[in-house]
């Protein structure tokens, strides 16, 4: 038989309690496991009582560890199991631990993945498929994503996708339109955003040039290429090369034909 005959609580952390059996240190609880089971002085224990104890202070230590993890910012379920698990937890008493923080509202997956949506919509101005892949790496199961990713409206969507085309035009004033339009077409796939939005985009921006424009970026973007090329050709060649590379860039013939005829007749001159 065995009996408590001593209930001390710990110096270090007095939310938990040392148990002694029979005058032999036992086990130690934590306040919530001792008020459950009624542990006092002189109450009898068998083995089964002891184990179904320990099992719950487990479960308890597990909640609290939990609890601080949280305690900095929101998680997902998949996010606390990892970490309760790498812990040294076992699996049934951290699933125990993670029903127990559901049912209290610590963790909750939709949630926290509304939470995840806003946070990368606004500070990262990620697009849909983006935040879906942030949403797979957090463990949040398909149905979740999709009705949390449902809430993200199209209207938001080109507003934000807006945002960083008009930032990518005023980064790149000395580019050609076409250079800037397949610069906004790759920064919005890489943020997240579909190619539909992204063609949307590119029907609303507004890249007209004046010829002022167009003589000021074939001076900076025509020289480096004819001082690329005619390391290697020349005449015809050197002309005909440059042309065609600047031509890919979206500079009109016209201009194209002058900045060249410019360029042979320095080269004669």
């Amino acid at each position: 038989m065995q009996v408590i005959s001593k209930i001390g609580r710990q110096k270090n952390n007095p939310e938990r309690y040392n148990i002694y059996l029979n005058d032999t240190y036992a086990f130690a609880v934590d306040e919530s496991t001792l008020i459950k089971f009624g542990l006092t002085k002189g109450k009898v224990l068998e083995q089964f009582d002891i184990d179904e104890i320990t099992y719950e202070d487990e479960i308890a230590k597990a909640f609290n560890r939990a609890l601080n993890f949280l305690a900095y910012q929101m998680r997902s379920e998949f996010e606390v199991k990892k970490k309760l698990l790498a812990a040294g937890f076992g699996e049934a008493v951290v699933l125990e631990a993670i029903r127990k923080l559901e049912k209290l509202g610590f963790l909750n997956d939709e949630t926290y993945s509304k939470a995840l949506l806003e946070t990368k919509k606004k500070t990262a101005k990620k697009g849909p498929r983006a935040i879906k892949q942030d949403l797979i790496k957090k463990g949040i199961d398909k149905e979740t994503q999709n009705k949390v990713l449902d809430s993200f409206s199209h209207t938001e969507q080109l507003n934000i996708a807006m945002e960083l085309a008009q930032k990518v035009v005023r980064a790149n004033q000395n580019k050609t339109p076409i250079q800037i339009k397949q610069k906004i077409q790759d920064v919005l796939l890489r943020k997240g955003y579909s190619f539909s939005i992204a063609n949307e985009i590119l029907d609303q921006i507004n890249l007209e040039r004046e010829d002022d424009d167009w003589y000021e970026m074939i001076e900076l973007q025509g020289e480096k290429l004819w001082k690329k090329y005619a390391t290697k050709l020349t005449g015809n060649d050197l002309r005909m090369k440059t042309k065609q590379a600047l031509y890919q860039k979206g500079f009109p013939i016209e201009i194209i034909d002058c900045f060249l005829d410019e360029k042979e007749t320095e080269e004669n001159g």
